[in-house]
């Protein structure tokens, strides 16, 4: 007798191949991340307010780009030119980190990389949410983001080789960066343009800035709930400062942010799929929840071997928000405003995490290395409690 279950559709070639360009770029990108902020401070002596301002400055400009590029995208119709830009962008100038002789120097690479990955990031999104199915939806979201966090786990692991091998060569990592980052460009050129049905699914909204306005009340609602959230999810950059402050090796950080992207890309498809399964919202409030406790646990640790466990459940959050987020929002979205509703999200949060950054770096520095991380504990369990009360999926009242 024939099985009356039907398998599932596989996934349109665009999903993969955007999948891969972002394995390659955040193989390229997080080969930095782990080691950018000890870069900072031993070698450039910055401060841990430093720390802060950088990523702060430089998430906003990335957050306020995704607005600007997702409503471009809508409005001529195209997603991949955008993509091709900020990728170009993006890796062509991160390698030139292995120059830099000053803090100052770092801020300017890092903000015109992180308007690269603005200029790309929601028109790419938006490109996947086009090319899948909205029952499908999650589990496209969950494949992206898997292999873009393969590549997140594979960079501190290339970094930790290069630091293994020659100590304190944060420069010699630098350079190795360009090679992943050049063959992403690359495959940009393979991914098909699906914007030529964006101008007929509806009107688009003529200026971004007026998009808040249309957005429907449940979209409204969580956004405001992600506005409360960034207030207190400082850069990760301070979860690596604060596992060297625990007493971790340098070297050993490339290994713990590792462990971290594994959790991250084993549990991120499966999260997309159990989204399709039982709706968004449940998923998104356990992301929520495993940030708080990670959050709490890093403002109480007190041992170096503390860090490895955190890391690793850091994974859980990320897995349960990232991907579930941009379906959310694609659920709510018509396809024609789908990259400006993404974008608007992408630039209140961006306008939030300046403050936030710079808000625990001096927490750090005036309080003390545990008051960002409790500040964001408190501030997660809000978004999470908010989540379940008053955030709906699509189609339920």
């Amino acid at each position: 007798m024939a099985s009356t279950q039907t398998r599932p559709r596989k996934l349109d070639r665009n999903v993969k191949v955007a999948g891969l360009v972002s394995l390659f770029t955040d193989i390229s990108s997080e080969m930095l991340v782990p080691i950018l902020p000890l870069f900072l401070t031993t070698v450039l002596n910055a401060p841990a307010a430093a720390v802060g301002l950088i990523e702060g400055v430089a998430e906003a400009v990335a957050s306020l780009m995704k607005a600007g590029s997702g409503w471009l995208s809508d409005r001529i119709g195209r997603r991949k030119p955008l993509m091709a830009i900020g990728y170009g962008i993006s890796n062509v100038l991160k390698p030139l980190l292995a120059l830099t002789g000053a803090w100052g120097h770092v801020l300017i690479i890092r903000v015109a990389d992180r308007f690269g990955k603005g200029v790309r990031g929601t028109p790419r999104d938006a490109l996947i949410a086009d090319s899948s199915a909205p029952d499908e939806r999650g589990r496209a979201f969950g494949l992206h983001r898997t292999m873009d966090t393969i590549g997140a786990a594979l960079g501190p692991l290339l970094a930790f080789v290069i630091l293994w091998v020659k100590p304190e060569g944060y420069r010699t990592v630098f350079w190795w960066a360009a090679v992943p980052g050049m063959m992403a460009l690359a495959l940009v050129f393979f991914i098909r343009e699906t914007g030529t049905g964006i101008r007929k699914a509806g009107p688009v909204v003529r200026n971004w800035s007026l998009a808040v306005g249309a957005l429907p009340p449940q979209l409204r609602v969580f956004l405001a709930i992600g506005v409360l959230f960034a207030v207190g999810n400082s850069a990760d950059a301070f979860l690596i400062l604060r596992a060297k402050d625990l007493g971790l090796a340098p070297a050993m950080v490339p290994l713990a942010y590792f462990a971290f992207n594994v959790t991250y890309a084993l549990l991120s498809y499966p999260a997309g799929i159990l989204s399709d399964r039982i709706g968004r919202k449940p998923v998104m409030v356990g992301g929520l929840a495993a940030f708080a406790l990670i959050y709490l646990g890093f403002g109480l640790a007190s041992q170096g071997w503390m860090a490895w466990p955190l890391f690793m459940f850091y994974g859980f959050y990320y897995a349960g928000t990232e991907g579930i987020q941009k379906a959310y929002l694609a659920d709510h979205a018509s396809a024609g405003n789908r990259g400006t509703v993404m974008g608007v999200f992408n630039a209140l949060i961006g306008l939030t995490v300046l403050p936030a950054n710079a808000l625990a770096g001096l927490l750090w520095d005036a309080v003390g290395p545990q008051a960002p991380f409790l500040l964001g504990a408190v501030t997660a369990a809000l978004a999470a409690l908010l989540t379940l009360l008053f955030v709906q999926d699509a189609g339920k009242a």
